[in-house]
């Protein structure tokens, strides 16, 4: 593709060479660049592109875009624009052919229930009949076929890649789990959304926002490029993210005042069921997830389908077939233990204060809690988590997460700092914690294990291992019963 096209619709400057050459592909990391390739410097917060032209150069870049003030090139286009991670998005999008726009874009952006959203929209839709992808944390879809990811939402380039395999396939629908590292970094820039959810707002990233305004500010910018806000009014921060927005919007939640609204709610171990009300309309609805939080998580994603003129019917068995891996996962076993074991993704605050409050209610024994943070994140977050996951809980039991370059004991300690009780143990290694979790529990006792939910490695130090808890949790109940 000509260069010139790919920069369509770009303020630029040209500093040196012509923009009538042959781009052969983009690249934002200089080690991938090749023969004919367009070499764009991003200014990380550890790295910056422009350090790199010269490998860039070396490696056969024939175009550079870049920001900053650079010497002129003799074998080299070069193009500086105002803010290269925008223009990456837009040149990205030009590239394979601005995929996003023949396809419908629904994002779904909050601190929780950004997982659980997509897939029941998922689930939704294809009852409707449609092809839809996914772009999520547990990984992305196109259609039933799954594809690994390796963060949230993929940089500005990998995502119109996607983006082209999704449009080749024929997806109608693309569902999309919008993080608000991906909002601030620009990787969403230029795209159109038919609809957005913002689920809630609580503790999480400051580590990379600083503040919880900017935390705010970021989840807020997703609204800027969507047709339709579907905002959850009982999160406090939804409420004024809804009074903020002034495209067309609905409101959700468990509040009389809510556009959409659920009562009649009824819960148990296995899901729940719940009148949902809109407009002059009523309808019953069956989740086999339990839980507040997921019937808020439905009541959004049933804003979205009711704006995209879904049936109904489509809604309801859509809703009753979702489940979601890790989140309030039931660990099947064929031993009779007598007691249940769940998994759930919960390494915020919020997350796990609303899982324990959930199994709480159907628990009839102990509730037992194995639970550590992450390292290389927000550490204000650790000792919030101590005491929720102790005052929650009959027994917890602290442990190392994905500690990456800190040391595990270390982390545990900022947990163990904000605890008032004595009902914990610490055990550091995660295999041994969740053992000791099992040798304890006793008749109508509920394990739950949070922090990993789907994942199936663990992030040290040096290395990642393969970590499937639901493969320990088996191995172990298979050594001892």
């Amino acid at each position: 593709m000509k260069l010139e096209k790919i920069m369509e619709n770009i303020n630029l400057d040209l500093i040196s060479g012509n923009m009538d050459i042959d781009i052969n592909k983009i690249q934002y990391d200089s080690r991938k660049i090749k023969s004919g390739d367009l070499f764009f410097c991003i200014q990380g917060y550890k790295v910056d592109g422009h350090e790199y032209i010269q490998n860039a150069i070396n490696n056969g870049a024939v175009a550079i875009v870049c920001e900053k003030n650079i010497e002129k090139q003799s074998n080299c286009s070069v193009i500086k624009v105002g803010d290269s991670r925008k223009a990456l998005a837009l040149s990205a999008s030009n590239y394979y052919e601005k995929p996003s726009s023949k396809m419908k874009m629904i994002g779904i952006t909050g601190t929780n229930g950004k997982t659980t959203s997509a897939f029941m929209i998922k689930a939704i839709l294809e009852e409707q009949g449609y092809k839809v992808g996914l772009i999520g944390t547990i990984a992305n879809f196109i259609g039933a076929d799954k594809i690994h990811t390796e963060r949230t939402t993929p940089e500005s380039l990998e995502l119109h890649e996607l983006f082209k395999k999704m449009v080749e396939s024929r997806v109608d629908y693309c569902v999309m789990e919008v993080s608000s590292h991906s909002l601030t970094l620009d990787r969403v820039y230029g795209i159109e959304f038919c609809e957005s959810i913002f689920t809630n707002l609580t503790q999480d990233h400051l580590d990379f926002h600083k503040t919880f305004e900017n935390y705010f500010n970021a989840k807020l910018t997703l609204f800027k490029y969507s047709k339709n806000s579907i905002i959850n009014i009982d999160d406090s921060y939804g409420d004024k993210a809804y009074n903020l927005i002034k495209s067309s919007k609905l409101s959700y939640g468990l509040n009389s005042s809510a556009d959409i609204r659920a009562s009649n709610i009824k819960m148990n171990s296995r899901g729940s069921s719940f009148t949902v009300h809109y407009k002059d309309s009523s309808f019953e609805i069956q989740l086999n997830i339990p839980g507040n939080y997921n019937i808020h998580n439905a009541l959004g994603c049933i804003g979205v389908c009711l704006n995209e003129g879904i049936d109904i019917s489509a809604i309801k068995l859509g809703l009753k077939k979702v489940q979601v891996l890790g989140r309030c996962e039931l660990v099947k076993s064929t031993h009779n233990l007598g007691f249940e074991i769940i998994l759930d993704y919960a390494h915020t605050p919020d997350a796990l204060e609303n899982i324990l409050k959930t199994v709480r209610e159907f628990t009839k024994g102990r509730l037992i809690c194995v639970f550590g943070c992450g390292g290389d994140r927000d550490k204000t977050k650790r000792t919030i988590m101590g005491k929720i996951g102790t005052q929650l809980c009959d027994i917890s039991i602290i442990t190392s997460d994905n500690p990456r370059t800190e040391d595990p004991v270390q982390i545990i300690n900022d947990i163990a700092s904000g605890i008032e009780k004595d009902n914990f143990e610490i055990i550091v290694d995660r295999t041994m914690a969740i053992k000791r979790a099992i040798e304890i529990a006793m008749k109508d006792d509920v394990i739950v294990i949070a922090g990993k939910g789907h994942e199936d490695y663990q992030v040290l130090k040096d290395k990642t291992i393969h970590f499937d808890e639901r493969e320990i949790v088996l191995d172990i109940i298979k050594e001892s019963f």
